[in-house]
């Protein structure tokens, strides 16, 4: 009896044994120094995603993913050292918030990538970049403004303008083009995207002359009446929110069931087709500034409309339309600026990567791409446009500068 248990446990143990040798082939599919080979043999590279699919800012993350996923299949390969690596995108969800950048940044750096793209929001970017500078993995911002993002994290690019852009864009719109003198601004409390923008803002708008009146709400907030009467009785002629998709809805609901006469103001976070939907057939003003007007690049926006209504979860994920978001177009040319970046880096290696960055440009759909000594996008416009309550859609305004 005690040779059989001994010959079972011999048995267990070599199974044991070949499990693990077979569980090391199938894990990660290389180091940081190469990405890999796919099953077919043909080697790989991986261009990791960080974006949230849930939470506050979830709608958003899936129309910045949509625009990579699209550029992957425009262009599922690339050059390196003369040889043809595939493309493959890492993504995980980073949930919006702050608390879950880190392991969702640590997620990635366990799958190998060469370089990250993302996030959408500003908080869960700078959570991330720790992970990301300590890991000696470079990101390239899509559409976080933060100035922090990248002035705090060597490893951290981007390919947008920054808040203190974007809040004196909208100080002088509001005040040199609606003829504003006293603006009402209302931020999420602890929201590092939040309250940069107000204060950028605020800065210019009282630069110009006009006199500001601040508020900030709780996270979790769902009725925003309150905050419409206190701008209405502080005379305001707009109502600047930087605020995430859902808290904008709700701030449109409360300003049409009050009758805010005014203009509300909003940042790129309130280009998405759900706060669009949200203001159809109601007497509202609403202005925003964005990256990118469907228009401005129509072989993009064909084929990106084409590909968006030929697969179901991607339609889903973009609102249940083919309306073309900013985030979107930015998401696209954050993939062909990475893919530049390993280009030139002659290697997946996150170090030459990173290396090859600084000499990037790229002319994308939404204008040229090349980064300053900090790893800021040089950029000096922004596209503002304004809700149509009767078609349900945007309309150009203008394009945007400082002075």
């Amino acid at each position: 009896m005690k040779k059989f248990w001994a010959m079972m446990l011999s048995l267990v143990m070599a199974l044991s044994l070949l499990a693990g040798c077979g569980d090391s082939g199938s894990g990660s599919t290389g180091s940081s120094q190469d990405s890999g080979n796919a099953s077919d043999g043909a080697k790989v590279v991986k261009i990791g995603v960080f974006e949230p699919q849930t939470g506050d800012n979830g709608a958003g993350g899936k129309q910045e993913i949509l625009g990579m996923q699209y550029a992957n299949t425009v262009q599922p390969t690339v050059e390196i050292g003369g040889e043809t690596y595939e493309v493959k995108l890492e993504i995980v969800d980073n949930r919006t918030t702050a608390e879950n950048g880190p392991s969702a940044a640590a997620e990635l750096m366990n799958r190998d990538v060469s370089i990250v793209l993302g996030s959408y929001g500003s908080g869960v970017s700078i959570a991330g970049g720790k992970v990301f500078e300590e890991a000696g993995v470079p990101a390239i911002g899509v559409t976080c403004t933060n100035p922090q993002v990248t002035s705090d994290y060597d490893c951290y690019f981007r390919i947008c303008f920054l808040d203190p852009f974007q809040g004196t864009v909208l100080a002088n719109y509001a005040y040199n083009e609606l003829g504003v003198t006293t603006a009402y601004t209302l931020a999420m409390l602890g929201s590092d995207y939040d309250q940069g923008l107000v204060h950028y803002f605020k800065e210019a708008f009282e630069a110009l002359g006009g006199t500001v009146v601040s508020e900030d709400f709780p996270e979790g907030s769902a009725n925003f009446v309150s905050y419409i009467n206190n701008a209405k009785s502080a005379g305001a002629g707009v109502i600047f929110a930087p605020v995430s998709t859902n808290y904008a809805q709700l701030i449109i609901e409360a300003a049409a069931a009050q009758g805010f006469e005014g203009s509300l103001l909003g940042s790129d976070t309130w280009d998405n087709n759900m706060v669009l939907e949200s203001t159809q057939g109601k007497a509202i003003n609403l202005d925003i500034t964005t990256f990118y007007q469907e228009g401005g690049n129509a072989d993009f926006d064909s084929g990106i409309k084409e590909w968006i209504n030929a697969n179901a979860d991607a339609k889903t994920n973009n609102g249940g339309n083919d309306m073309i978001s900013a985030v979107t177009a930015m998401g696209y040319d954050a993939y062909f600026t990475a893919l530049e970046a390993i280009k030139a880096a002659g290697s997946t290696d996150p170090a030459a990567v990173k290396a090859a960055l600084p000499s990037v440009s790229y002319e994308g759909v939404s204008g040229l791409i090349e980064f300053d000594d900090i790893g800021d996008a040089k950029r000096d416009a922004a596209y503002i446009k304004t809700a149509n309550t009767e078609t349900g859609a945007w309309d150009f305004v203008k394009v945007q500068g400082v002075n």
